[in-house]
């Protein structure tokens, strides 16, 4: 993993620990102790507390690092090349004059004889020694065969069979799990009711009669009849007991369809209810081992299909980080939002706070607003043609929103592209969500008309005019369709909250953000706001 994949995982991974990684400073000591021994060498050395830094220079070095690595491998390499030949001729020549160093050696020393060996010294000859230290092919002769065709037929047995053992090993481990996975679970089970209770079966086609938990019937007063006979039965376990009782006819209901069946009682606490090979021969059962199903035939001869405990249970419910994969991985992924039809929506009176400004949440506008310190104006580009052609072009039209309102909308087209566009930069959202870190309570507030808040330029408002059935109209406030709207009233909105923005406001266009890391400051901020 490089440097820039282990970072861009570790910050993914942060927002799932945010106790770990609260401070940068923690954060970089983190990410710092997992790099690699080279490159924190390199980084370590600065003590870096800035995580962006700690980065940049993490990747400088891995940079650093790769290219030494590839330096040291074509030094290798061409110290290989380089010594390959005189390395063999070498080498035949030491083999030479070592063999001939040897004769000499064993010529004088047998010359010599007694004079340079202990009393105490072996009498082995110099030759045998030569020979043990490198064998030669007259000591090879020498040498009885027998033995080098037992070592060499044992190597090769012992070989051959640790080939065959390590071919055969995975093999039979895989073996072993794919065994366990097929049969896991071991059982087949199902969920029946019994007089309004939810009972759990098990299909045992191996037992000789039906059962019931001696508790459950104990707690339903079933009624219980005595057997004509005794019946000794035994547990996986190895536990015996002698059962004399059977509740009889007990109706055991499932999708709708009730089935018959006396059970007998015992005692032990494995399941509520084992149902046997009689029953399932009564009923035509199909069991599917591997789906752990059972399909059964009712009286009207419809099919019943009951499924195990495993497979009907709780939904698959996976993490966050898992469906994050499988999102990176593309596929599809589908939102529920689920709502309470019977509750009616949250009015501004029982809203805290809000319901002490209740003059700021008014339904309609009671007039224009006041004149601020911004207004909208319409600067044409230099030579355009009267405003009246463009003016009396512009047709209207009424449009739902998405919360039920209607809006009403001009074709201001024409006119937009002869305005001059209005380079205040617009946030970008991604920069704003930083903004939110540590935060717990949030409160959001969309500003209905909140164009309307901001006057146009009286020497401008003829420039807004539009056409309806009912005659020609102008608009003394901001309206929606002119190109430079939202950039206006984004620097309305920003001289507005420019004392409390970075600190617990977030402003996008006419949509207000107010965040808090507890509910004491988040009271005291909604009311500024």
């Amino acid at each position: 993993m490089s440097v820039t994949e282990y970072e861009r995982e570790i910050v993914r991974l942060s927002k799932y620990a945010r106790e770990c990684f609260s401070i940068e400073a923690i954060m970089c000591k983190r990410f710092e102790d997992r790099l690699n021994e080279d490159i924190r060498l390199l980084v370590g050395i600065i003590e870096l507390k800035e995580f962006v830094v700690l980065v940049n220079r993490a990747c400088k070095a891995e940079e650093l690092d790769k290219e030494k690595r590839k330096a040291d491998f074509e030094a290798r390499n061409l110290r290989k090349r380089l010594m390959s030949k005189p390395y063999h001729s070498s080498s035949k020549k030491s083999r030479d004059s070592y063999n001939r160093s040897t004769a000499s050696v064993g010529y004088s020393n047998r010359d010599r004889g007694k004079q340079h060996m202990s009393p105490k010294a072996p009498t082995t000859s110099v030759s045998s020694v030569v020979c043990n230290a490198r064998p030669s092919n007259t000591a090879a002769r020498e040498r009885p065969p027998r033995n080098m065709g037992n070592v060499n037929s044992r190597k090769g047995a012992a070989k051959d069979f640790a080939v065959r053992s390590e071919a055969r090993a995975p093999t039979r481990a895989y073996a072993i799990r794919a065994r366990e996975d097929a049969s896991s679970p071991d059982v087949i089970t199902g969920t029946f009711s019994l007089y309004d209770t939810n009972v759990i079966g098990l299909i045992d086609p191996g037992s000789t009669h039906s059962y019931i938990r001696i508790n459950l019937v104990s707690s339903k007063s079933l009624l219980v009849e005595s057997t004509e006979f005794l019946i000794k039965v035994s547990n996986p376990l190895g536990k015996y007991v002698l059962v004399d009782k059977v509740c009889k006819n007990c109706p055991l209901m499932t999708r709708g369809y009730c089935f018959l069946k006396n059970l007998m009682l015992l005692p032990f606490d494995e399941f509520d209810v084992i149902l046997v090979m009689d029953w399932l021969t009564l009923h035509d059962a199909v069991v599917n081992c591997r789906r752990k199903t059972i399909e059964l035939k009712c009286q009207n001869n419809e099919i019943v299909r009951i499924e195990s405990n495993e497979s009907s249970g709780l939904p698959i419910v996976i993490s966050m980080m898992l469906a994050q994969k499988y999102v990176r991985k593309g596929c599809d992924v589908y939102l529920a939002y689920v709502l309470d039809a019977k509750v009616s929506e949250s009015k501004t009176e029982s809203v805290a706070v809000v319901y002490e400004y209740l003059d700021v949440f008014l339904e309609e506008l009671l007039g224009l607003p006041p004149i601020r310190e911004v207004e909208f104006v319409v600067e044409l580009v230099p030579g355009t043609s009267p405003i009246s052609f463009f003016a009396l072009g512009c047709t209207s039209s009424v449009r739902k929103e998405e919360n039920g309102s209607m809006r009403l909308c001009i074709d201001y087209r024409q006119l937009n592209k002869v305005t001059i566009k209005n380079k205040y930069p617009l946030p970008r959202i991604v920069d704003l969500f930083d903004q939110l870190k540590r935060a717990v309570v949030f409160s959001k507030i969309d500003l209905r008309f909140g164009y309307y808040q901001l006057r146009v330029k009286d020497s401008d408002v003829p420039k807004t005019a539009f056409r309806t059935r009912y005659g020609h109209y102008e608009f003394l406030v901001m309206p929606f369709g002119l190109t430079n709207t939202p950039a206006v009233f984004m620097d309305l909105m920003n001289r507005i909250f420019r004392p409390y923005l970075d600190r617990f406001v977030v402003v996008f266009i006419d949509d207000i953000l107010i965040y808090s890391q507890d509910e004491s400051e988040y009271v005291k901020h909604l009311r500024i706001v």
